[in-house]
Parts: C-alpha cells; structure tokens; sequence
C-alpha cells in the first residue's frame, strides 16, 4: 500500500490513520445525508497542562441536514469505534477532547491546491497530519482571501 499511508495523527496517542478517518467521515454522512468534497485534520493543542483534540476542516458538497453538531458526535463515535487508540485517549476527555470541526466554502481545497501549484495531476489534498502545517496554511489561506 503506498500513497496516504503516511498521513495519520498520534499526537496523543490515538494513532488515527486515513481508512479511520474516511470511514468515520461516511458513516457521519450516511447518517446526516451530508457529502463531503474533502477534507483534512491535524491536532490542536489547548496548553501545557490542557488536553488536545483533532481540528478538522470539512468542505461540503451536501451539507449534513438537521443540527450540524449531530455530524460531528457521530464522526466521533464511529472514530471510537473503528480506532480502540482513539476511543482510550477519548475516554472522559483525559487527553483528547471532542473533535473541532470548521466548515470551509465550496472550492476552498481545490483553491489552495491551486494556491500551491498542486491542483490537478496525482497531487491530493493531505487527509491527516501529525502537524498543523496543512490546516494553518488552509486556515491562512481563507483569511488573506477575507
């Protein structure tokens, strides 16, 4: 197996890999009636003496429907349960909290693919990251847009 194999997050411990996270995504969205475009997460870190979490950035093609933070319990449940790392470190938010999901505009991943002069070709956006330079750089990249 070759591509994404080396995007996952362990920043905690959690060991998240791509097929989690895709299957979490589709069964959040099988449940919501959302379709997701892509996607990308990298952890966040509250401070020194905090626990952390996942920040994830979501593009939508079909938002979910109904309350959007039904989405992202059952992202987080269907994590727990494909990932037992994932669901320890959860366990009564000791060192990982609730996931933080932020929406991104249509077309925001294919811009900064292009932004970056990656669009296109075999280049794919980063699913996982065990660092934030993906999600900073997308995060930067709205807010100059802005």
């Amino acid at each position: 197996m070759t591509g994404r194999t080396k995007q996952f997050i362990n920043a905690f411990g959690e060991e998240l890999i791509v097929d989690n996270a895709d299957k979490a995504i589709d069964e959040a969205c099988r449940a919501t009636g959302a379709k997701v475009t892509e996607y990308t997460a990298a952890p966040v870190y509250f401070g020194e003496y905090s626990n952390g979490a996942h920040e994830w950035l979501i593009e939508f093609e079909t938002p979910p429907s109904g309350d959007f933070v039904d989405f992202v319990h059952i992202l987080d449940e269907s994590l727990k349960r494909l990932n037992s790392d994932y669901e320890a470190k959860r366990s009564y938010n000791l060192s990982l909290g609730m996931p933080i999901v932020k929406v991104v505009e249509k077309n925001t991943f294919y811009e900064w693919m292009k932004f970056r002069e990656k669009a296109g070709g075999q280049n794919k956006v980063p699913k996982l990251s065990n660092e934030r330079k993906y999600v900073d750089s997308i995060l930067d990249f709205i807010n100059s847009k802005s």
